[in-house]
């Protein structure tokens, strides 16, 4: 289940809270402070935190993204992730690097 769903679950839940039963509810709290609990995010050092933020602002997103831009791009360039696109054999060239 993604976060999302879950927070659309809770927020429905919310509006029938009369109808959902004791431990229905209990269940899907401690699912929520689970989550919670598990989001404190990396402790960075605060030089690497200073220039993330720099770039950040620079590029006019969200740390957040940034981050998982930076990441990603690393899986990919390490051959962990296959490259999101590529040539294939009716892709023309223009012969330059």
């Amino acid at each position: 289940m993604t976060r999302s769903t879950f927070a659309e679950e809770l927020h429905g839940a919310s509006d029938r809270i009369a109808e959902i039963p004791r431990a229905d509810l209990q269940i899907m709290l401690r699912r929520a402070a689970l989550m919670i609990r598990n989001t404190d995010g990396i402790d960075l050092d605060p030089k690497v935190e200073d220039s993330l933020l720099g770039i950040a602002a620079e590029m006019q997103m969200p740390k957040s993204d940034l981050i998982k831009t930076i990441i990603s791009d690393w899986l990919i360039a390490n051959a962990y992730l296959p490259v999101p696109y590529g040539l294939d054999e009716d892709s023309s060239a223009d012969g330059t690097a």
